[in-house]
């Protein structure tokens, strides 16, 4: 009888594996090439020089220049690579000095500059081929006790530079490519998401990109991250994480993290960890929904959207934003409190209007409306029965006791639809302090009647294209 001959079937790589070899391969891919560093690093000496100079030609009392963030420690990514340049005064010039110095020590510096607003302005132009932001502040001593909220920068690099080892640049660039491929890198208020400093502490914290993530697939939000450490005092109920900024004690390093983007890594971390893919790293496509798609997408869903309008105020996206998301929050409330059920908000802002979407399951409330009273036996009753029975007053039925022993009637409702009902309310709503001012201009319209744009394909995808990032990395796409 001839013997059965066996084949050995080689076991599948494990997922740690699969990931190492994705992990190297991204990292040779992100990782600078020499010719850069050194082109990077003769730039950072001649602006020092240049300023220090041209500080002293303008008899400008400049304490120091540096050079701080991801391009002076090497954890930029190679399609983002900004040099921040803090231009340091002595603490006790002038708020206005300081911004009148270091505005005209950036303009002596910098090839085209713009003007650009944070807590005050600042400059952003070119030097020597690469970009580079001139940003005035004060050259304090003791980082918990800043002036302004540059002042702790040359903290933060001393902190990370005499900390971090190669391996843990590269690892930061890692989970910054990780990050921006979920869309959620960058503290602006637009993102909401991990901020550049954030991202080192993390890496210095759990001591690579796998340590994140195997930290990240298992926490509970709010995560306080650092065990033994106190929260600083002051810290919103909706914050995403607690990180003590290691140089000041009163900062958590992660206020501009909103829950949601945090849960996004939770579960993206644990997605990658099981089944990693190297489009775990790959930047998406933009999420973008025209709105003829969108209107067809609301008929199958049997939802109505309602758009806000108003003109965009003047001011940069940092200020904007969170005023926009409170208007959001404001129309919600009060579309509920009028009776209809909310299904999801979105924002956004273009160079000329800020736009708020609301999706509500019906557009019309029914046309009759129940006014409760007080319950029987209580003084009041006379007052709501002398009311409801006045000669004349609409009532469609009623007065009654309802099951629960209150006083009822039924009256007709003089405004049914959303946006009418919306548009009496826009006056009287908590909106952020410059949307008010344009208020009487909004328009408050369906879907349907929205100026078409950029910034709506944007919300648009937001509230009607809602889907895990990464259930991409397995669908064949």
């Amino acid at each position: 009888m001839a013997r059965a001959v066996r084949l050995d079937v080689a076991a599948p790589p494990s997922a740690s594996v699969v990931a190492d070899a994705i992990e190297r391969e991204v990292a040779l891919r992100l990782r600078p090439d020499p010719e850069l560093l050194e082109r990077l690093a003769a730039t950072r000496t001649a602006l020092i020089e240049r300023a220090e100079g041209e500080a002293r030609r303008m008899n400008i009392p400049l304490v120091r220049c540096i050079i701080a963030g991801s391009a002076a420690r090497g954890t930029f990514l190679n399609d983002r690579i900004d040099i921040d340049c803090f231009l340091l005064f002595p603490p006790e010039t002038p708020r206005e000095e300081l911004e009148r110095h270091g505005l005209a020590l950036g303009r002596a510096l910098l090839e085209a500059p713009q003007m650009r607003y944070a807590e005050h302005p600042y400059l952003r132009g070119t030097f020597q081929g690469f970009t580079v932001e001139t940003v005035p502040g004060f050259a304090i001593k003791d980082p918990a006790h800043p002036l302004s909220a540059v002042d702790r920068t040359p903290f933060h690099q001393e902190y990370l530079t005499q900390r971090q080892t190669p391996a843990m640049v590269s690892d930061v660039r890692l989970l910054k490519q990780f990050l921006r491929a979920l869309g959620i890198y960058g503290s602006e208020a637009r993102t909401a998401g991990f901020s550049g400093y954030l991202v080192e502490l993390l890496i210095l914290e759990f001591g690579s990109l796998r340590g994140v993530l195997t930290a990240a697939r298992s926490w509970r939000i709010p995560v306080l991250i650092g065990a033994g450490r106190t929260p600083p005092p002051g810290v919103p109920e909706e914050v995403a994480i607690v990180l003590v900024d290691p140089v000041d004690p009163h900062r958590n390093v992660a206020t501009a993290l909103s829950r949601r983007n945090l849960g996004l890594l939770i579960l993206a971390a644990g997605e990658y960890l099981d089944h990693p893919d190297r489009r775990a790293f790959e930047l998406p496509p933009p999420s973008n929904l025209p709105r003829a798609v969108a209107v067809d997408r609301v008929a199958r869903r049997g939802t109505f959207v309602l758009a806000v309008e108003l003109d965009r105020p003047d001011l940069v996206d940092d200020v904007l934003y969170p005023q926009i998301r409170k208007a959001a929050r404001a129309l919600a409330t009060e579309a509920e409190r009028l009776g209809f059920d909310v299904v999801g908000t979105a924002s956004s802002a273009g160079e000329r209007r800020a736009l708020i979407l609301l999706e509500t399951t019906s557009s019309q409330l029914a046309p009759v409306e129940v006014r409760r009273g007080p319950p029987a036996g209580i003084d009041r009753t006379g007052e709501f029965l002398a009311k409801w029975t006045t000669p004349g007053v609409p009532v469609l039925q009623g007065p009654y006791v309802t099951d629960q022993g209150h006083l009822a009637v039924e009256v007709p409702r003089r405004t049914t639809g959303l946006p009418e009902l919306l548009r009496e309310s826009l006056p009287k709503l908590p909106l952020g302090k410059d949307l008010r001012e344009h208020v009487a201009s909004a328009r408050v319209v369906p879907l349907t009647e929205v100026t078409e744009g950029p910034e709506l394909e944007g919300a648009l995808a937001y509230l009607l294209a809602k889907e895990l990032p990464w259930r991409r990395w397995n669908s064949g796409d």
